[in-house]
């Protein structure tokens, strides 16, 4: 008799204990229905710069985490990353300046090699490397929520860290080998150049990440298309003695692999100024494409997560 009154006043007491917490607990303002987003939406432009901000601590600690690791496990270590560019340049030497005697009307043919085989292979790597970045990022892009762009940019200051120590070497190179180039005030000219460089295959890497993501095939392309350009940027031989027609040359000239080697060259070996065009050149090459390939990065954002 009593079983029913005691499981009626239970209910009831449920019902307004319930009741009470939907009124205190799930009450949401106007105001906050307006923040809500949906997931996986792109932020804007802005919004993602400022996101990107926000994790700039991280990317530095990525980037010096992974940086100077390429030859971890070999003998020689680190070191690897001064004697490859060496032996390179002695290969091209024996080939080029010696068979096929390209060295001809160079003056310092020594220094010459050595600033292209070294300076010119991070513009190579910006590409084929850079493509690498979402498909090597793949756990942190399933696991974490961030700005994809997070992963380009340490890879680019990743690579700019290593190129460090070669260019470190050029330098003492272009001292010890004959003819002798000394160091002079326009040695320090070396810095922005070496900014706009890597300004510039951040651009090279936003393009070639968005690319390859979304068409995997293009990784086993890059390799070929920046050998080609490898060669064709006077990184073993001059313009000047191979095309003789003026416009094949000037079109040749704003070529940026070639503009950036001829740029080294002349402040580390002929203690020349580069001319304005040249400084002009390179920061609107280096400023538009990093800029154009951050946009073109950024608009696929919501697709670098998608398997396929």
């Amino acid at each position: 008799m009593n079983a029913q009154p005691q499981e009626s006043f239970s209910m009831t007491w449920l019902d307004r204990a319930y009741d009470e917490y939907v009124r205190s607990s799930h009450v949401v303002s106007a105001q906050q229905l307006q923040e809500l987003s949906p997931v996986g939406r792109r932020p804007r432009l802005g919004e993602y710069v400022g996101q990107l901000w926000q994790r700039r601590h991280f990317i530095w600690a990525d980037a010096r985490a992974k940086a100077l690791g390429s030859q971890r496990g070999t003998l020689l270590g680190n070191a690897w990353l001064i004697v490859k560019p060496m032996l390179d340049s002695l290969v091209f030497f024996v080939i080029f300046g010696i068979l096929l005697q390209t060295s001809r009307g160079i003056d310092n043919f020594i220094g010459y090699l050595i600033v292209g085989v070294t300076l010119f292979p991070p513009l190579q790597r910006a590409i084929t490397g850079g493509s690498q970045v979402i498909r090597n990022g793949r756990n942190m892009i399933r696991g974490f929520s961030f700005p994809r762009a997070v992963l380009p940019i340490s890879y680019t200051l990743r690579s700019a860290i290593d190129t460090l120590p070669p260019l470190v070497a050029v330098l003492l190179l272009v001292m010890i080998l004959p003819p002798h180039a000394l160091p002079t005030w326009h040695w320090a000219l070396v810095f922005p150049i070496f900014l706009l460089q890597f300004i510039f295959g951040l651009g090279l890497t936003f393009f070639a990440a968005r690319i390859t993501a979304l068409l995997p095939d293009m990784r086993n392309i890059w390799p070929f298309l920046t050998q080609f350009w490898f060669y064709g940027s006077g990184v073993f031989f001059s313009y000047e003695r191979f095309v003789n027609h003026p416009t094949m040359l000037s079109f040749m000239d704003v070529n940026p692999g070639y503009l950036i080697l001829t740029m080294y060259r002349d402040c580390i070996l002929y203690g020349a100024v580069p001319n304005g065009r040249s400084w002009a050149l390179l920061a609107a090459w280096s400023l538009g494409t990093m800029v154009l390939g951050f946009v073109f990065f950024w608009v696929k954002e919501v697709d670098y997560g998608v398997e396929r």
